[in-house]
């Protein structure tokens, strides 16, 4: 039997997050924001905005208005505030599926690697949706958890071998909207028109093995979370484990991609 005995992400240490996923996200980002090319001088909110990846992304790429970013924690608010202070972008704790903003008082509204641990995502899409204005825009991404998120993929391939209880634990199998035909059937259902997705792939490039396994000691996240629940000889054995059939370079590196999915549709005039 696996040690962990409920299944309640923890999001509370932005620092802890940060070269989890924050480092990848951000690679993301670029491209996301690339992909949209939403003109300068708009009004963003980002939900779900975490340690800010995404908001700093938009400000340094976006030329932006404004940026209102929006995250149940405290905590990863406190990271990003700490980062991010210039007067165009401001932070408020709240739920994606109740956005404290008014109706149609943004032009994007967008969510990065948040929409698959919401409790009712198509709730959170027609809030979205609400405070966007006509002609304006909905954008997400998540990561492929089934397949090419590989530093996760390869975890939980890894933790089902040696606790089969694990499987349960696995964002692949956790999330079955990660993929693009349920996020553009969320988006359809939204009453979103000119839907479109496409897959983003970045480069996860690790110093060495401990570059990659000591994320998964912070406890943020699924995977980190079921880590850190495990006894020191189940996590010595997972950690060996890992270290055996990760691709090490000569030098030391690993090399792997990191997929996301990104979807994007406009509200109706």
């Amino acid at each position: 039997m696996t040690d962990f005995v409920h299944r309640e992400d923890k999001w509370s240490a932005g620092d802890a997050y940060e070269p989890y996923v924050g480092r990848w996200s951000r690679l993301v980002a670029a491209e996301f924001l690339d992909w949209l090319a939403f003109p300068a001088g708009a009004r963003w909110l980002d939900v779900g905005c975490g340690t800010g990846a995404l908001s700093e992304t938009i400000l340094n790429r976006a030329a932006p208005h404004q940026v209102l970013g929006i995250d149940p924690s405290e905590a990863f608010l406190d990271f990003a505030r700490s980062r991010l202070s210039e007067p165009r972008i401001a932070f408020k704790i709240a739920d994606a599926q109740a956005l404290p903003v008014e109706d149609e008082a943004f032009d994007v509204a967008v969510a990065g690697l948040v929409l698959n641990f919401v409790a009712d995502p198509a709730r959170a899409l027609l809030e979205m949706r609400r405070v966007v204005r006509p002609g304006g825009s909905l954008a997400v991404y998540v990561w492929d958890y089934a397949g090419e998120m590989q530093l996760m993929r390869r975890f939980w391939e890894a933790a089902v071998t040696l606790d089969p209880a694990a499987r349960e634990l696995d964002e692949g199998r956790r999330f079955p909207i990660c993929k693009p035909e349920p996020l553009r059937a969320l988006f359809a259902e939204a009453g979103l028109d000119d839907i479109q997705d496409r897959a983003i792939d970045v480069p996860t490039v690790f110093r060495d093995f401990d570059d990659y396994w000591s994320p998964f000691l912070g406890g943020q996240g699924p995977a980190p979370g079921y880590c850190v629940s495990l006894s020191e000889t189940k996590r010595q054995s997972l950690q060996e484990k890992l270290r055996a059939e990760l691709p090490a370079g000569p030098d030391g590196s690993i090399r792997l991609t990191a997929r996301a999915f990104a979807v994007r549709g406009v509200r109706p005039a």
